[in-house]
């Protein structure tokens, strides 16, 4: 009696691709009401093209998992979620599990256990490599809100600001609602009511070009929209990689 499962914000469909068992279920994305910020509704969705909208023909686009009428989903990056990778909020590290199963899974600052991310379970479960599409699977788009996208590109970053809240509601007003900005709305038109900044990273969006700081620990993930800026936190990682793994050496 189960046709589909939930990807979630902790995982995306490439993530779930990678276990054989799931091929038999569609995989569907849904907003939900546990966030405060009304921004955040609709952040995953799932999309259909139907010529008459009812339950009876949602259910049976999903259950059929035809492309034709189910189009695809919408996904927020797992990076951006507080649990991807593995790590130790106190002593701020952070670690792709690859890194965290050579130190045996050990904080290499305090030597407590460190907290194991969705990534992690992920690898553990996977049957297949990354990268793997089964042939009956249904897209998907990563997108972030049009809120967070603004507040991020300014080097903002808070959860509410009047500010990016205005710019926000200018652009609803002007392009009719969120996805359409973020799904449809050209460039030179983005332009000609925000500044390049955030067009830019609008269209980063669409493009599927957002660098992450993954989360971990509780710790949310930070979408990047500054190459240079994710370059800095990248070699800073590095560094810290390479300290650990002198550690382990040692």
């Amino acid at each position: 009696h189960i046709f589909a499962l939930e990807t979630g914000l902790s995982s995306n469909p490439e993530m779930n691709w990678r276990l054989s068992s799931l091929d038999k279920f569609a995989l569907v994305s849904n907003s939900d009401s546990h966030s405060p910020w009304s921004w955040r509704l609709g952040r995953e969705a799932n999309v259909f093209e139907l010529e008459k909208v009812t339950y009876w023909e949602i259910i049976d686009a999903i259950k059929k998992k035809d492309k034709k009428r189910f189009s695809f989903t919408i996904e927020v990056d797992p990076n951006y979620g507080k649990y991807h990778f593995d790590g130790h909020r106190k002593c701020g590290i952070s670690l792709h599990p690859r890194d965290a199963i050579r130190l045996n899974n050990i904080c290499p600052k305090c030597g407590k256990k460190l907290t194991i991310g969705v990534l992690h379970r992920v690898e553990e479960l996977a049957d297949r490599p990354e990268g793997f599409v089964p042939k009956d699977a249904i897209p998907f788009k990563t997108l972030l809100p049009l809120y967070e996208v603004i507040s991020f590109a300014w080097g903002i970053g808070e959860l509410y600001s009047q500010r990016v809240l205005k710019e926000h509601d200018k652009l609803i007003a002007k392009f009719g609602n969120e996805l359409n900005i973020l799904l449809n709305v050209p460039r030179e038109e983005l332009l000609k009511v925000t500044d390049e900044k955030v067009a830019d990273a609008i269209i980063k969006v669409r493009e599927g070009r957002v660098k992450y700081i993954p989360g971990y620990d509780g710790v949310y993930g930070k979408p990047v929209f500054d190459d240079e800026k994710f370059e800095e936190l990248k070699a800073q990682t590095k560094i810290k990689l390479h300290f650990q793994k002198k550690l382990t050496e040692f």
